[in-house]
This record gives C-alpha cells, sequence and structure tokens, in this order.
C-alpha cells in the first residue's frame, strides 16, 4: 500500500529546498553535505531523505525552480505590458525586485550550475536562454533595433551584468534600495544604448553623395 503523504509535506519540502539552496550558497555545493543540511532543517538524515534522495536532486530543483520562476517573472511583465516597446524598465523592476529576496538561489545558479548532470543542465539553461531571449526581444523593441544587429546581444548581456552580481554588494537599509537601483539601471542602460545605437547608425549611413558642380562654360550659357 502506497505511504500517503502529510498534508505538510510541500510545505516540508520546500523548507528543506530552501534551506539546502542557503548551505550550498554558503559553503559551495562540493562542501555542502546531507548531513550539513539535515542539521541547518533540524531533521535526521533519514527524513530528509525522504523528502529528497540525494543532493544533486536537491541541486536540481533549486536551479529549475528558480529559473522557471524567472521565466514566469517574464510572462507576467509581457502579460502586462503588451507594447514590447515599453517592456524593458518593467522587466528590469520586476528582475530586481526578485533578486532581492533570492539571493541564495541566484548565487547557486551562478556558481553551481555546472555540477548538475548534463540532461538536467540543459533544462536550466534552456530557461535562462528564455529569460535572455526576452530581454534582447524588449531591447531591440525599445531602441527599434534590427534584430541581426551586433550589438543585441552584447549589450543583453551587458544588462544582466548590472543586474545579476547585486547579491555581493547591494544591502537593503545600507544606501541603495534595489527598488531605486532599478530606476537607475533602467535610467542609465536606456540612455546609454540609445547613444550607441544612433553612433552605428551614423557609422553605416552611406555617405552623402555631393552634388557636381556646374562648370562655369554652362552656367553662362545658360545666362
Amino acid at each position: 500500500m502506497a505511504r500517503t503523504r502529510s498534508a505538510t509535506y510541500d510545505a516540508q519540502r520546500q523548507f528543506i529546498l530552501e534551506t539546502a539552496a542557503q548551505a550550498f550558497a554558503e559553503l559551495g555545493f562540493p562542501s555542502a553535505s546531507v548531513n550539513d543540511i539535515a542539521r541547518r532543517c533540524g531533521v535526521s538524515k533519514g527524513l530528509l531523505y525522504h523528502y529528497y534522495t540525494s543532493k544533486e536532486q536537491l541541486l536540481f530543483d533549486v536551479t529549475q525552480q528558480y529559473t522557471g520562476r524567472l521565466v514566469q517573472l517574464v510572462a507576467d511583465v509581457e502579460r502586462r505590458v503588451p507594447a514590447a516597446a515599453r517592456r524593458l524598465p518593467e522587466l528590469i523592476r520586476a528582475f530586481l525586485d526578485e533578486y532581492q529576496t533570492s539571493q541564495a538561489r541566484h548565487m547557486v545558479l551562478l556558481h553551481d550550475l555546472r555540477f548538475l548532470a548534463e540532461g538536467e543542465r540543459r533544462i536550466v539553461v534552456d530557461n535562462q536562454r528564455r529569460v535572455i531571449h526576452a530581454f534582447a526581444a524588449a531591447i531591440r523593441a525599445a531602441h527599434r533595433l534590427p534584430g541581426d544587429l551586433p550589438i543585441v546581444k552584447p549589450v543583453t548581456m551587458m544588462l544582466f551584468g548590472m543586474m545579476n552580481w547585486t547579491f555581493t554588494w547591494l544591502k537593503p537599509g545600507k544606501g541603495v534600495s534595489y527598488a531605486e537601483f532599478a530606476e537607475m539601471v533602467a535610467e542609465v542602460f536606456a540612455a546609454g544604448t540609445a547613444a550607441l545605437a544612433r553612433r552605428l547608425a551614423a557609422e553605416t549611413r552611406p555617405p552623402r553623395q555631393k552634388r557636381p558642380r556646374r562648370s562655369s562654360a554652362v552656367a553662362s550659357a545658360d545666362s
């Protein structure tokens, strides 16, 4: 007869997952043991195995759930802001708001993804690519950039570079807030990308051809 799950099973499993993310972020995936996670959760190692069968399963669920959440944020913004040209600032605000409470999961994604099995890593990377493509599309729409313009990918990754490492220095209650920083990123990125797009457009615009000057003989004949 199959064992019946308790009413608190899902909540306890999520608690273990969040605790594991914190352990991985602080200790690194190779160094964090199942015993470490069980001790932090206040449960026995045997009971933890009732919820998760391995440390690798925990790592996959942390990264897959987190990137799935980011994909959902994109979908929420796209539904809330139908006009693609106006979507980028809202994406920036939504992601930095999420980063404020997801520091451990974000650190695990950045540092420990390589420890996943190939098939599981591909699932997580596919989620990441969906997010990157959504931001690239919003950047193209906001600045009316051709899809094949070489700067689209570099400026997209530049934007993630501005946002992805906030956990190393941006501390709530000390200096600028995440909401304030989101506005700074949106403004600086928009201005910089617009200036770059104008410069590239000027460099690729064909030179104006000078009209040939009429010779004095032709001018005299006309007069």
